[in-house]
């Protein structure tokens, strides 16, 4: 018989593991390498989850010993400029990873800017050459989220060989990605998305559900299979009737967890373990170029 509730892959605890073990390899390769590893995190405007979200980066980078070299832009600073200073941070040689925090201000062009970036640099995983990497199953700089997705699979000792995997969601961050290295690991993989029609008839073929379309209780019970592995990719900020704000993801928690067999929460799932496998990417870069 399948137990009543499932269990939860816990995101926040396997992140402070990857943070231990990332510190340990940076104590034993700086005296050699003689400077730590270097992340940039860029910010235009005052956009305040992205201020929250350097924030967190940036107290991530300070706990495993990973330097800072952070900037943060008026709103109203130019392509131009910004192009200037990515040409400036790939020439910098104590800077292993690069990374312009989206959204931007409407004035500027976010995959132009990203187009710029040093693909080996490419702290996020998305420039198209580091997509194309994984298209071709060839090492790189991966997608964080789709990246820690299947960090915590493996942690949780989940295989995907021979598995039926539906990912709900085709966004270049998260959906296509994390779709592609599902099939790298031999799992059977659909794609399905806002203008799928009868979408619950699809997303009950899963063994492994994937939700990462931003929307929120978007999967309920009715749409999982039993003794199904469900990861919520989603975060979404809502209100409740005392207009007190919190996070939810793409998956109606309370329902599924009577039916799913793993399930990840929101918050303390995939969303922590995106800020440990950009690290991770950092200290990938850093020792590829030593």
């Amino acid at each position: 018989m399948q137990s009543t509730t499932a269990e939860l892959l816990d995101g926040k605890a396997l992140s402070e593991q990857i943070y231990t073990q990332l510190q340990q390899q940076i104590q034993q390769q700086q005296p050699q390498i003689g400077r730590p590893p270097g992340l940039a995190v860029l910010m235009v405007g005052d956009n305040p989850a992205s201020a929250a979200y350097v924030r967190n980066k940036e107290r991530a980078c300070a706990k495993v010993g990973i330097a800072s070299f952070g900037r943060h832009f008026p709103t109203e600073t130019t392509q131009q400029e910004l192009e200037q200073v990515i040409h400036a941070l790939n020439q910098d040689d104590r800077v292993d990873g690069i990374l312009v925090q989206l959204p931007l201000p409407p004035h500027l062009d976010a995959i132009s800017l990203l187009y710029q970036i040093d693909p080996d640099k490419d702290a996020d995983g998305l420039h198209p050459i580091n997509l194309g990497r994984l298209v071709r199953g060839e090492p790189g700089l991966r997608s964080c989220t789709p990246a820690g997705v299947m960090r915590l699979l493996q942690e949780y000792k989940i295989d995907v060989k021979g598995k039926q995997a539906v990912v709900v969601g085709r966004s270049i961050l998260v959906g296509k990605p994390l779709a592609l290295m599902l099939l790298a690991e031999d799992a059977t993989v659909a794609i399905a998305h806002s203008r799928t029609p009868d979408l619950a008839a699809i997303t009950r073929t899963a063994d492994i559900l994937l939700a990462a379309v931003g929307r929120p209780s978007l999967i309920t019970a009715d749409m999982v299979k039993p003794g199904a592995v469900v990861i919520d990719v989603g975060i979404n900020r809502i209100e409740d009737e005392g207009g007190k704000s919190r996070l939810v993801g793409d998956v109606d928690f309370d329902s599924v967890r009577n039916v799913a067999q793993f399930l990840t929460p929101v918050p303390g799932g995939v969303g922590a373990m995106t800020v440990a496998m950009l690290l991770q990417n950092t200290v990938s870069s850093y020792n590829r170029r030593h």
